[in-house]
This record gives C-alpha cells, sequence and structure tokens, in this order.
C-alpha cells in the first residue's frame, strides 16, 4: 500500500487545513488509519487515529479541534484540523497499520503563524 498525504501548508493561529491521505490500493481491510506528527527537534506522535468501525482517538491537545475520518470508497482518511495553535506546527504522516504490517506516507508540512 503507498500512501500519498497533501493538504499541507501555512495557516495563520485559529485557522484551518484539511489534510489528505490517499491509498494506492482499497483501505476496506486496513484495520487503522492515523496521522502523526513531527515537530523539528521532537519525536514523531499520534495525532488521530480512526478504526474500519469507525471509532476515534485523539492526542489530548487536539481533542476538540481536530478530526479524522476515512472514505473507503475513496480509499482515502483525512484530517480536519481547525482552531489551529503555533504548536500544531509539524510535518503530518499518514499511517495505514494492519495486524502485521504498517504503511507509512511522505510527510506533508503544516506551518501556523501568527
Amino acid at each position: 500500500v503507498q500512501l500519498q498525504a497533501s493538504g499541507g501548508g501555512l495557516a495563520q493561529t485559529g485557522g484551518s487545513l484539511r489534510l489528505s491521505c490517499v491509498a494506492s490500493t482499497s483501505i476496506n481491510s486496513i484495520p487503522i488509519m492515523g496521522w502523526y506528527r513531527q515537530a523539528t527537534g521532537r519525536q514523531r506522535e499520534l495525532v488521530a487515529t480512526i478504526t474500519e468501525t469507525g471509532y476515534t482517538q485523539y492526542l489530548d491537545s487536539v481533542e476538540g479541534r481536530f478530526a479524522v475520518s476515512r472514505d473507503n470508497v475513496a480509499m482515502a482518511a483525512y484530517l480536519q484540523m481547525s482552531g489551529l495553535k503555533l504548536e500544531d506546527t509539524a510535518t503530518y504522516y499518514c499511517r495505514a497499520r494492519t495486524t502485521n504490517f504498517s504503511y507509512w506516507g511522505q510527510g506533508t508540512l503544516v506551518t501556523v503563524s501568527s
């Protein structure tokens, strides 16, 4: 599975961005789609996940501001980011995780400025 992430860019504090992660094949059988981020000088952290049944989990600091979704027909996962803060600046990565495999997309840079 190849994943193509897009949608990053420059946003002001309080603004919104929508990230997309399009897969090369069906994600119907992918149990978990997730978004991670890595800021300069920091470890990669889990931002949000969504299971094939639609169960979602979020990093505490983005709860209520970000929303993860998936569209199996479109073979894609999304991360709607609102109320952006300076500390949301990072490269965002999507991940598809099965029991035995993990696939990563290339990163898409999100920069939040005041």
